[in-house]
């Protein structure tokens, strides 16, 4: 079941978490490509004042964006699908070589009841690209981590200027099925 086949009654509390924790890092823009897996994150931070929503067409897109951004003194956080990490590998060199932050949340697919066999191989490495391209991951497989992992996450990424990925798995959005 994803988001937002779900009521308000039962909707997951990670991204609430999640959302609490990137307000309390005083990130202020939010790059996404929209994705089932994050919609009720985006939702709460388009409703949020605080936070410049920029949708993107493309994942690298955000990398730019972001690079930007604190270049303007503003923290930001891109969210994505694991399929769209390789859309970023050139980009991420940008971060690296650059060195400045790069927090990105990225919602995991190939992985726990997968139908799609395209998002597999992805799913799979993903955590090997980012580590690959100079980058740090977290996983979060339990909604009750989710803030203390964005809490974290963000320091490592903001103070260290580090590139950092929290990875949330498949299990915790629920896998898709062909409808979604």
């Amino acid at each position: 079941m994803t988001d937002r086949a779900m009521s308000p009654s039962s909707a997951p509390s990670w991204p609430v978490d999640i959302h609490a924790a990137l307000n309390a890092a005083s990130v202020r823009q939010v790059a996404y490509v929209p994705d089932a897996g994050h919609a009720r994150l985006i939702d709460l931070c388009a409703a949020d004042r605080a936070m410049t929503m920029v949708p993107l067409t493309s994942e690298e897109e955000g990398v730019a964006v972001l690079a930007g951004a604190w270049l303007g003194g503003v923290r930001g956080v891109l969210l994505m699908q694991s399929s769209g990490l390789g859309n970023c590998v050139n980009m991420l060199s940008l971060a690296r070589t650059c060195r400045f932050p790069l927090l990105m949340l990225v919602t995991m697919r190939g992985q726990w009841g997968e139908f799609n066999p395209w998002q597999v191989p992805m799913g799979q490495v993903a955590p090997e690209i980012v580590r690959a391209c100079g980058g740090l991951t977290l996983p979060l497989e339990q909604a009750e981590a989710a803030g203390e992992t964005m809490t974290a996450a963000a320091r490592m990424a903001f103070e260290g200027q580090a590139i950092v990925a929290i990875l949330i798995a498949q299990r915790l959005i629920g896998a898709k099925t062909f409808g979604d």
